[in-house]
């Protein structure tokens, strides 16, 4: 009879337990339903985590408020390193200068990991190591502002981003107070100062986005210390109109900024507060709202009587659809259902007419 060989092992159960890199055990302990898990079996790294939840911001905007919560919960159960806030820091402030539409929802993230990340090492906590990298990216603002094509978009992005924050990036005073990082505005200044020094098309369509963006609420932080910089700034931008060799409709758009800031930024003087606004005594109450136009394309908005009622229809019509995407239906033929009283063709010059009018819309939503 054979005998079975003996097989001997090296393993011994009292062997420390084995993770994977960039994996953090206490992470495990604080949410035991696995969220981490990759969904093959493997553990996702800080990076990847990160990284998928910020292209899901991309994507949904809107679950912003619903998600960041938990986020940021996870968050403080796995960033316990300065080498993990500092990878933490550079993830975000990569998407939002690089990806897009990303800014707004990219400083909205900041300010709010800025007041709930409980890691706060020496050297320096979310806040301050992220104001550390912008910083690094400000230094190099002239050499950005007259360098290649590449590096001037994404100079740009980095200039939006910065109103971005301006904007959002709350601070808490010593005495509870909230305000705006005063080193940003600042900041945003001298940025301005760099556009205008190179004003080739791009750097001037750089400075209208961010004035647009952040122009007011610069202009009244000046006023309270009795600075005047925004005069200077609009004399900049009049200087640009008559000397520079920029294109004719990125000098309109100066001008169009110049008469805005004339305006006071399109603000109207008088307004109620925010809680006691109403339609009857607040003329900006409808400024937000969206403008629809009737069949025969006259525009309403909220302040309209038919208002309400013209909306349900819109909406109603909307239902006159089921969601092709989702239940596979075929969707060529559906609108025959809806279209069936207008004629196939269209008179040139009604066709001509319709395409300058796209045309004309899109560059004015451009600008």
């Amino acid at each position: 009879m054979a005998v079975t060989p003996v097989v001997m092992s090296k393993l011994s159960v009292k062997a420390p337990e084995f993770y994977p890199s960039g994996y953090n055990p206490n992470f495990s302990q604080n949410f035991p339903d696995s969220s981490f898990e990759d969904g093959y079996g493997g553990y996702l790294t800080l990076a990847e985590y990160v990284q998928g939840f910020l292209n899901h911001l991309t994507e949904h905007p809107g679950c912003f408020e619903t998600e960041i919560e938990q986020f940021a919960e996870t968050l403080n159960g796995w960033v316990i390193t300065d080498e993990a806030l500092q990878e933490l820091v550079d993830l975000i402030y990569q998407q939002a200068t690089s990806v897009p539409n990303f800014s707004y929802t990219g400083a909205r993230l900041c300010n709010y990991l800025s007041h709930c990340l409980t890691i706060s090492p020496q050297s320096g906590n979310f806040r301050q190591l992220l104001l550390k990298r912008c910083q690094a990216e400000f230094e190099n603002r002239d050499e950005a502002a007259k360098g290649d094509e590449a590096t001037q978009k994404q100079f740009h992005a980095f200039v939006l981003f910065l109103g971005e924050l301006y904007l959002n990036l709350e601070i808490k005073g010593t005495r509870g107070q909230v305000t705006r990082a005063e080193i940003l505005q600042e900041g945003l200044r001298e940025l301005l100062n760099a556009l205008f020094s190179n004003p080739v098309d791009s750097n001037l369509i750089c400075a209208v986005k961010l004035l647009k963006l952040t122009g007011s609420v610069l202009e009244d932080a000046w006023k309270e210390k009795g600075k005047d910089d925004m005069t200077e700034v609009i004399q900049r931008i009049e200087n640009v109109v008559l000397d520079a060799n920029c294109s004719r409709d990125v000098k309109h758009m100066l001008l169009k900024l110049v008469e805005l800031r004339s305006s006071n930024w399109g603000r109207v003087l008088g307004t109620s507060s925010h809680t006691e606004a109403t339609p009857e005594n607040d003329p900006n109450y409808f400024m937000n709202e969206p403008t629809f136009y009737t069949s025969d394309g006259i525009p309403f908005t909220a302040a309209d009587p038919d208002y309400q009622e013209e909306y349900q229809e819109l909406l109603e019509r909307e239902d006159w659809f089921p969601d092709y995407e989702e239940n596979g239906t075929d969707l060529s033929g559906a609108g025959d259902l809806y279209f069936d009283d207008i004629d196939d063709e269209m008179d040139p010059e009604i066709e001509e007419a319709y395409e300058k009018f796209c045309l004309e819309s899109e560059h004015g939503r451009k600008q």
